[in-house]
């Protein structure tokens, strides 16, 4: 595997039950990429997700993350990555700027700009307005910023678009692809549709619905170029 991998699985196995779900995942994610999953709902790609995060432990096979075990090393990696994984908690009653206060007092980080990164999510303008009152796409937008308040070397992000309108998804796609452009950001993405997956990765794997072997695709035109 390439030396420059922020995020690699080597045999990465899962079980659940008996049933084997993950099967030999080898993933080496380069830095300053966007690595893209792309399957059906259902196919697995949430399971390598939390495997890749520390949220689960894996049956066979190891993951690292910036060079350290994410089973050995958590704390540390979990400081320099930003993930949303699932559906996105909030502290409801309150809004979008005392949740990431939370977030970042919780990190111990308290040095970020958040109206800024709430103004790139497009959520600046949102006041005092409890997260309670917020739409299925604005608590995305929230769960995205949240992920990169504190400006991760990786961003792990599961399904990012659901909820999102059309005009909210192409804001995002931006987004993504100006964290790797000009804050140097490696991102791993998720979706379970082709055109956008292909709209944003410069290294795709297939997941199948039986279990995933995580192939990998690197193909010209799905590759982008700054």
């Amino acid at each position: 595997m390439s030396t420059n991998c922020v995020d690699k699985a080597e045999s990465l196995t899962k079980t659940f039950s008996g049933k084997e779900v993950i099967k030999n995942c080898h993933i080496c994610v380069e830095s300053g990429t966007i690595y893209g999953f792309l399957g059906a709902n259902g196919a697995g790609k949430t399971t390598v997700f939390k495997l890749l995060s520390g949220l689960l432990v894996p049956t066979m096979g190891k993951a690292e993350i910036l060079g350290m075990d994410i089973l050995l090393e958590r704390d540390t990696i979990l400081a320099e990555i930003g993930t949303l994984i699932e559906t996105p908690l909030f502290y409801e009653h309150l809004s979008a700027t005392e949740n990431l206060e939370i977030h970042l007092a919780y990190m111990g980080i308290n040095d970020k700009d958040i109206d800024y990164t709430l103004s790139k999510v497009g959520l600046n303008n949102t006041g005092n307005q409890p997260v309670s009152k917020f739409s299925l796409g604005m608590k995305q937008r929230l769960a995205i910023a949240r992920a990169i308040i504190h400006k991760p070397k990786l961003l792990i992000l599961d399904e990012p678009i659901n909820g999102l309108d059309p005009m909210g998804i192409r804001e995002m796609r931006e987004l993504f692809l100006e964290l790797v452009k000009k804050h140097h950001m490696t991102i791993l993405i998720s979706s379970h549709i082709l055109s956008e997956i292909e709209n944003i990765a410069d290294t795709i794997s297939r997941f199948f619905i039986t279990y995933i072997n995580c192939f990998p695709i690197s193909i010209s035109f799905f590759s982008l170029h700054y």
